[in-house]
């Protein structure tokens, strides 16, 4: 296994010199929330040496050719709303947060594409584009989640299977590569012949390839009409069989949820609010 260095009081200072002394943390008592994911069983959690929280591409880019040319390690990390372990400084080293990042650059509304920061969130996004009339189909469920770490991930939701996940939507990537190097892969083009397509290494690479800094998102028209639907069901597998039942018909849901009525009865005990059907043992959403 390759050995690592920590990041020392002289790296500590160097790295203040480079994104500013507030935006890094070195208090243990600050870090731990750094140190896991959603998953925060104590066992999972590895604490970082430091936190660094660039505001920019470039100083993104001076971080990891400093880590790299002293073999310190990079965690990259978003929103942290995985259950994986995918932001876990398990070397521990720096924990590149993204969260500063924030800013939607662009949205173009004639091409039906935006250009967005790594931290931005999936709630500021939705926003953002349905003020502008467009719409944006993954929906992977936590709105917290950060733009860079669902490219990360290619995460798609409960849309997955009438929209599509993550990856195809991105026309274009900001990437910086371990050395700091910069790389715009992509574009605002619908089609590129310009190379070898080197956006499908980085979609779902889990930070492993570079880290991303933007994206440019394939947008489109919202749907016209949505309804909502809960429909109960006495037995559990009737309520499996009805999805593919549907999809043969050419009946396709933006989204289904499976719901136990086990869940709704816990869910209203603790939100002390009430479903509206009692029918059935189990539901469709």
């Amino acid at each position: 296994m390759a050995e690592y260095k920590k990041a020392d009081e002289k790296v500590i200072e160097d790295l203040k010199g480079i994104v500013g002394e507030k935006n890094v943390i070195t208090d243990k008592s600050k870090m731990i929330d750094y140190s896991h994911d959603e998953f925060t069983l104590s066992d999972i959690a590895h604490m970082p040496d430091a936190v660094v929280k660039p505001a920019s591409t470039e100083q993104v880019s001076k971080v990891l050719k400093y880590a790299d040319e002293r073999r310190i390690p990079v965690t990259p990390r978003g929103g942290a709303t995985g259950l994986c372990g995918g932001c876990v400084p398990c070397l521990g080293g720096i924990v590149l947060s993204v969260e500063r990042m924030n800013r939607i650059r662009e949205v173009d509304v004639d091409n039906q594409m935006a250009v967005v920061e790594a931290g931005v969130t999936l709630m500021d996004f939705y926003e953002s584009i349905e003020s502008a009339g467009l719409f944006f189909p993954p929906h992977p469920g936590d709105e917290s989640a950060m733009i860079g770490g669902l490219v990360a991930a290619n995460a798609g939701g409960a849309r997955a299977v009438k929209y599509g996940v993550i990856r195809n939507y991105i026309r274009g990537l900001e990437v910086v590569l371990a050395s700091g190097k910069i790389i715009r892969p992509g574009g605002k083009v619908m089609k590129s012949s310009a190379g070898y397509s080197l956006l499908n290494l980085f979609i779902g690479s889990e930070g492993t390839l570079g880290i991303v800094t933007s994206a440019v998102i394939q947008l489109m028209p919202p749907p016209e009409a949505s309804r909502s639907l809960i429909i109960p069901y006495d037995d559990l597998a009737c309520a499996i069989e009805t999805v593919p039942l549907l999809i043969k018909r050419k009946i396709l849901p933006m989204a289904v949820e499976f719901i136990p009525k086990e869940v709704i009865v816990r869910t209203e005990e603790l939100l002390k609010k009430r479903w509206p059907s009692k029918m059935g043992d189990t539901y469709l959403l």
